[in-house]
């Protein structure tokens, strides 16, 4: 199997392994998005010892997860070339097992230890991190052959545990790698190594379903459309997705229902909610963990920060922003729909809508293909929204792309998922015009405004064509 993108993650992990030094390199990124698959692709044929820990939701409770835990890691080091023992006691004589075993095979050449879903292995009270700690520190950072590759979803535990640790691991690691979902692009060439023809419309429409994460795209059927391929995934008898939201959080997630109500009260609201208003309407207090859940949502992808425009610091919103979550919770969860919904129902207005809306969130993660396609990409410059409350007086609107540039200008961006060319009406026009006057009010007016649409395909060329001064289209969000 052909690994997709990740080029510069195996150019910097080359690179290390080469060197003639000591490397400890953590990978992290959310479930599913193929940190496994790159180690394994990488160092083919070149991994002296490998082990993954056990998920947490399935092996047991109390002092026999740590036990489990360990006796995986035995099997690990007797399946792989060490001569049989005892079972080790603790995470200490673990380690110095591991460290015994490549003395023994020690050729002179580099040996490469990978340990995959390491935050599953630091089970409560475990002493894991004192263990790993003097494996690292006491004996493999002395060893210039040693390569040390550990790889976790829990990302916020990677963060807090390893790269922002504040004990004898501190400064230890000498790289840190995010392994981030694919971008359209990349989705579009997973499908070609695939041998899946998909337009780039139909490729956007199954990225509103399953986001970028390769493992999802993995079930795509090639004798399926992308609309059938979504009807056998999460509404047939038997959905192999039906459950993965469930799976996502609990496998990853201290407190997965409290995550996971974080996670849908957010999928309420497109703008989304600040911290206070996420608390009041979790019932989790700011004491209660709140913080930490949302941090680890951030760094696991699944949430953006902004500040909406006009606005200070204070006022920083939290986003959900991962496709599958936003379409499971729209579309599956609680829902008792029929084998065949997906294609029955396309043209309903509430799935055109949801489709405008999931555009307009694709778009804000493809920022830096539209700056490319604006000829700005060089240009420093900061993305947010903006609503306005209507009044008696005043009509109210709602913009949700600004890009605010450092050269004074701003780009008022309409995003527009549209099956043919796109036609701006009499009404529409009407909307952009006061949409441009409230904004030039509450701007210096040294800036400029360039009303930008991002849509499918183009423009048609009406009498209001002129609206827009920049058109980015489809095809430059995959460039």
């Amino acid at each position: 199997m052909k690994l997709i993108g990740r080029e510069e993650e195996v150019k910097e992990l080359n690179r290390l392994y080469n060197s003639d030094m000591p490397q400890f390199v953590a990978i992290y990124g959310r479930r599913r998005v193929g940190k496994t698959f790159l180690v394994d692709e990488t160092f083919k044929g070149r991994i002296t010892f490998r082990h993954a820990g056990l998920s947490p939701v399935d092996s047991g409770t109390g002092k026999n997860v740590l036990m489990s835990q360990l006796k995986n890691f035995y099997f690990s080091l007797t399946s792989q070339g060490m001569k049989k023992t005892k079972c080790p006691r603790s995470w200490l004589e673990a380690f110095f097992m591991l460290e015994q075993h490549l003395k023994a095979i020690d050729d002179g050449g580099r040996q490469l230890v990978f340990l995959d879903e390491l935050p599953w292995m630091d089970t409560p009270r475990s002493g894991f991190i004192t263990a790993l700690e003097a494996f690292w520190n006491g004996w493999a950072c002395h060893r210039d052959n040693v390569m040390l590759v550990v790889c976790g979803s829990a990302s916020s535990w990677i963060q807090n545990r390893l790269i922002n640790n504040h004990g004898g691991l501190y400064g230890r690691l000498t790289c840190e790698i995010k392994l981030s979902p694919f971008n359209l692009r990349e989705c579009e060439d997973f499908y070609r190594s695939r041998g899946i023809k998909l337009s780039r419309y139909e490729i956007t429409r199954g990225y509103m379903v399953l986001g970028g994460v390769p493992y999802y795209l993995g079930y795509i059927e090639p004798s399926l459309s992308m609309v059938q391929n979504v009807d056998r995934l999460f509404f047939s008898k038997g959905a192999p997705l039906r459950g993965e939201f469930d799976r996502l959080f609990a496998s990853v997630f201290a407190r997965p229902e409290e995550v996971k109500s974080i996670v849908k009260v957010l999928s309420e609201r497109h703008a989304g909610y600040t911290r206070t208003e996420i608390a009041r309407k979790t019932g989790i207090t700011q004491g209660g963990g709140l913080t930490k859940m949302l941090e680890a949502l951030i760094v696991s992808d699944f949430v953006q920060t902004y500040v909406p425009f006009g606005q200070s610091g204070r006022y920083v919103h939290y986003k959900l922003v991962d496709p599958f979550c936003l379409f499971y919770l729209r579309h599956v969860y609680n829902q008792n729909r029929p084998d065949g919904f997906w294609q029955q129902n396309q043209s309903s207005p509430s799935i055109l809508s949801w489709q405008g809306i999931a555009f307009e969130d694709i778009c804000l993660m493809h920022i830096d293909q539209i700056k490319k396609a604006l000829g700005i990409y060089g240009v420093s410059s900061l993305q947010s929204s903006w609503a306005v409350r209507g009044d008696a007086e005043v009509e109210g609107t709602q913009i949700d792309l600004l890009i605010q540039r450092t050269d004074n200008v701003v780009n008022l961006c309409e995003m527009k998922f549209y099956k043919n060319d796109y036609a701006v009406d009499k009404a529409y026009d009407r909307i952009l015009r006061n949409r441009l006057s409230l904004l030039q009010e509450r701007l210096p007016k040294r800036v400029t405004v360039h009303m930008t649409l991002i849509t499918t395909f183009g423009l048609v060329y009406n009498e209001y064509f002129g609206d827009f001064q920049q058109i980015v289209v489809l095809d430059d969000l995959f460039n």
